[in-house]
């Protein structure tokens, strides 16, 4: 689990300030926004979301907007208590405080509970400021929603307003294997864990005639291993910020060890896709060109998780196959170029 910190700052003050749509750090700032993003996870949980935050952040090719901090389940050993977005809130916020990045009226807290039913929204602050998002028309920069949890949140927003589905593109980390792309992994959860955390929400968003889907289920995101030695010398040794997001890897690590499972010397940085596939697309027709994707018809989500092929229903991109290369070794060259003007 990530630690949930008992403050909103880091153990040592830090100096250097910026915002978002600033990028203090690099000389040359190269590129220009070409996107929008909403980012939507569980950061009281696995710490691999600290990763792709941290990426998002770092990357100026995307504006982001809202960063949504939604649940677990009730009683997931990552956040047991009572209301874990709370815990999230308390994260993301110690994530910008060590970037020393002051724009924290972008971070929303999610919705506590999963959606009761099919259909029924969970009215909040989350879904509201999604909705404000979609419905801008002062922009042209294509929105990405990027959801490495649950849905509890986008479910509720297309609920409450319909139009945004036609407005933005999702990327989701989450659901099962597809039939005829890939097999399940052995002793793999019945229902995938992120589709698990709200499988009502996930109907609701798999159903919308409207909105696009890119998914990255679980067999294409657990191709997202980095080693324990790419961790201690590659993000560990950049610096206060690295040495935190490191540190929260090894906890985990110690927890799983403590229960007397084998740990092997690689952890899954799963949510980062997310970035590959919005911030790292390629600059000619712009597109996901270095990972690989089917095409199908947007299938109904049962409530067991499971997938029923519906004909005549809008396509969905199926994700098999990522660019592990540039996403890791994009994010280790922002680390240590980050580190070193954060001193």
């Amino acid at each position: 689990m990530t630690r949930i910190p008992t403050d909103s700052g880091p153990e040592q003050p830090v100096n250097k300030q910026w915002r978002l749509g600033e990028t203090p750090w690099r000389d040359d700032p190269f590129a220009r926004p070409s996107a929008r993003v909403i980012i939507d996870n569980d950061f009281s949980g696995d710490p691999d979301d600290l990763y792709q935050l941290v990426h998002h952040l770092l990357s100026p090719s995307v504006e982001i907007r809202v960063v949504v901090c939604s649940h677990l389940r009730p009683g997931d050993p990552f956040d047991p208590s009572e209301d874990s977005t709370e815990g999230a809130v308390l994260v993301a916020r110690n994530v910008f405080a060590r970037m020393g990045l002051t724009s924290t009226e972008v971070i929303s807290k999610g919705a506590p509970l999963a959606l009761a039913r099919v259909g029924e929204a969970r009215d909040g602050e989350a879904p509201r400021a999604i909705i404000v998002e979609a419905l801008r028309d002062d922009t042209d920069l294509p929105l990405f929603y990027v959801a490495g949890g649950g849905l509890t949140d986008l479910a509720s927003a297309l609920l409450i307003e319909p139009r945004i589905a036609s407005r933005m593109v999702l990327v989701w980390i989450g659901g099962g294997e597809h039939d005829g792309l890939a097999s399940p992994p052995s002793g793999a959860m019945p229902i995938e864990y992120n589709l698990l955390i709200d499988v009502a929400a996930g109907q609701v968003v798999f159903a919308s005639r409207e909105l696009e889907i890119w998914q990255v289920p679980r067999d294409a995101y657990r191709q997202a291993l980095v080693s324990d030695t790419e961790l201690r010398l590659r993000v560990a040794a950049t610096g206060p910020l690295g040495k935190y997001l490191y540190d929260e890897v090894r906890h985990v690590a110690s927890m799983v060890q403590q229960h007397g499972m084998a740990m092997p010397e690689t952890y899954p940085l799963g949510d980062s896709p997310l970035v590959l596939l919005t911030a790292l697309r390629s600059p000619y027709e712009p597109d996901t060109s270095s990972s690989r994707h089917v095409v199908k018809s947007t299938p109904q989500l049962t409530a067991d998780g499971a997938y029923r092929p519906m004909a005549g229903t809008r396509p969905m991109r199926v994700y098999t196959r990522l660019d592990v290369r540039l996403m890791f070794e994009d994010f280790y060259l922002k680390l240590e170029e980050f580190a070193r003007w954060q001193g």
